[in-house]
């Protein structure tokens, strides 16, 4: 929602937003309070986001950018008409500390260790000017295909245009002060070699982590021994040095001005550090907001370097953007796994979120994913059938093929075409390419036991007394009738309609596992009502008679 949008908001909007416990109108009530405190006119807002390019960006790379547009926005409906910009800013200054795991030539990159990431040659092809400007490409490939409002900055241009000269000549007049923050984090040992400043040098090009003999603030210069031992003194300006990653971002929030910056709980332990770094330089702390992280399969961080989890073109490989931003939007404070699985829960979500929008008052809207990943105007779309319900259809069917989905579809709901509803479509083919990749290969069907096999004859018989186009209520009603009547599958801690005994999820389970070769799938009913009676009966009919499934 842009400024000029939120400022013919209606009245019970804005007033819906001032209360609002989304995490994004908290944290944007957070700027407000921070703009009003100073009671002065109407200032630029500038928001920022951090990215260390040593690795491929990933996908807590785009969520940082994502959560950060959705608090902007919050703040733009809360303060209409005061303008905000979003900086992201790469810090490719940086020195390689390590190879990437996921480069093509690991051995290629040895010999540029600790040199900045930006003088590191790119070993994807040579594309680009160096490894640094590789992963940035990457980085605003991505951002920009999503649309983002933002503006890029590189620590490396930063640095050598002499944008930071001011705040570098500011470290070093108040060297001691800094000085006085950092060493009591340290340990001994790295205490008696620590500086903020980490000269570049000028023999190999490596960023050095050295003692300093000598910080001559009035010329702005450093004088220390580089990596022969010889004695060399450096200006603090024009790219000649950097700051240590600590006092680099307290550097640069004052520099900058930066009002609102979120980032990982690694980063937690250090948030007073840079908001008293960045106080003993002039500036104002901005706000911020700590995220847990992303953890792969194995309940391990992902990390640009190691590669793990989820890529962002491998998400969006499976799944279309909007399920991806609610990923993002989801229990920011919490720690989610964020590996292939999560994708269609996350997808059906995004979905069902977008159907109860248009119902709800503006409070509960607020509160709703779409409203912060569509910037205030999710669309409308009609989705006759869920992705679980198609992941199980081409499941069953085995198909591969588009439009044999859609003869399933099109019976089922008729009048639905890929023509009259695309973004079904679009998901048609997600499922199918989440089915090939993840489903098929874990598929493990199993042989029925007596008592089994004698639940789905009789299932088959029930659905065969129903009328062809029954629905997903009739068709799971009948399924039910039939597994009360089977002491198995007799819940006794549930009661039926007439009094009896519920039914056990086992029989539903039981079901999936040897019709489909899963553990899980969509309520019974609506799935049946999309593949068909008539299908269904042939799967069990199949199974009664010794079929193997696994082998068509």
């Amino acid at each position: 929602m842009s400024a000029d949008a939120a400022a013919m908001a209606p009245s019970d909007l804005l007033e819906a937003a001032r209360v609002s416990k989304a995490w994004p109108f908290e944290e944007a009530r957070k700027i407000v309070g921070r703009l009003e405190k100073e009671g002065g006119p109407a200032r630029t807002i500038l928001f920022e986001t951090g990215y260390g390019p040593s690795g491929l960006p990933h996908i807590g790379t785009f969520g940082e950018v994502a959560r950060t547009t959705m608090v902007r926005r919050a703040f733009e409906l809360l303060m209409p008409g005061v303008p905000t910009r979003l900086l992201c800013f790469s810090d490719d200054m940086d020195g390689m500390r390590k190879v990437p795991d996921n480069v093509p030539d690991r051995a290629f990159l040895e010999p540029y260790l600790h040199m900045p990431l930006t003088s590191v040659p790119d070993p994807f092809g040579g594309e680009y000017e160096s490894f640094g400007h590789h992963n940035n490409a990457m980085l605003r490939r991505f951002l920009d295909t999503f649309g983002f409002d933002y503006e890029f900055a590189s620590a490396t241009d930063y640095y050598k245009s002499g944008r930071l000269d001011a705040i570098l000549m500011r470290v070093a007049e108040r060297y001691d002060a800094i000085m006085a923050i950092m060493l009591p984090t340290l340990r001994e040992e790295r205490r008696a070699t620590y500086s903020p400043f980490l000269p570049i040098s000028p023999k190999t090009g490596r960023v050095l982590y050295v003692p300093l003999k000598k910080v001559n603030a009035e010329e702005g210069t450093i004088t220390f021994d580089d990596e022969d031992g010889e004695e060399t003194t450096l200006p603090v300006t024009g790219g000649r040095v950097k700051l240590q990653w600590k006092p680099d971002f307290g550097a640069r929030w004052a520099a900058l001005g930066v009002d609102f910056e979120m980032f990982g709980k690694d980063h937690g332990p250090n948030m007073g550090i840079y908001d008293r770094i960045c106080a003993a330089l002039g500036g104002r702390p901005p706000e911020h907001f700590v995220y847990e992280l992303f953890l792969d399969e194995n309940g391990e961080k992902i990390s640009k370097s190691k590669g793990n989890g989820l890529t962002i073109d491998e998400w969006l490989t499976y799944a279309p953007t909007e399920s991806l931003a609610l990923y993002m939007f989801q229990r920011p404070r919490q720690a989610k796994k964020l590996y292939f699985d999560v994708i269609p829960r996350a997808v059906d979500e995004y979905y069902q979120h977008l159907a109860a929008y248009p119902r709800q008052d503006w409070k509960e809207r607020l509160g709703n994913p779409v409203w912060h990943i569509h910037s205030g105007n999710p669309p409308m779309i009609e989705l006759p059938v869920s992705f679980a319900l198609l992941l199980n259809l081409v499941s069953a069917s085995n198909a591969h093929d588009e439009t044999v989905l859609w003869g399933f579809i099109s019976r089922h709901a008729p009048g639905v075409t890929p023509q009259t509803h695309p973004e079904l479509d679009r998901l048609v083919g997600y499922a199918i390419r989440y089915f090939d990749d993840f489903v098929k290969p874990a598929k493990v069907f199993r042989a029925p036991d007596k008592v089994e096999a004698e639940a789905l004859q009789a299932l088959s018989e029930k659905l065969g007394t129903l009328p062809p186009d029954a629905d997903g209520a009739m068709i799971q009603n009948a399924a039910l009738d039939v597994a009360r009547d089977i002491e198995r599958y007799q819940d006794h801690a549930k009661k039926s309609p007439q009094g009896g005994p519920g039914v056990s999820a086992a029989f539903f389970l039981m079901i999936y596992q040897v019709l489909i070769g899963q553990e899980r799938g969509p309520r019974f009913g609506s799935f049946v009502a999309l593949y068909g009676i008539g299908n269904t009966r042939e799967l069990i009919r199949r199974v009664l008679a010794g079929d193997d499934l696994s082998k068509v």
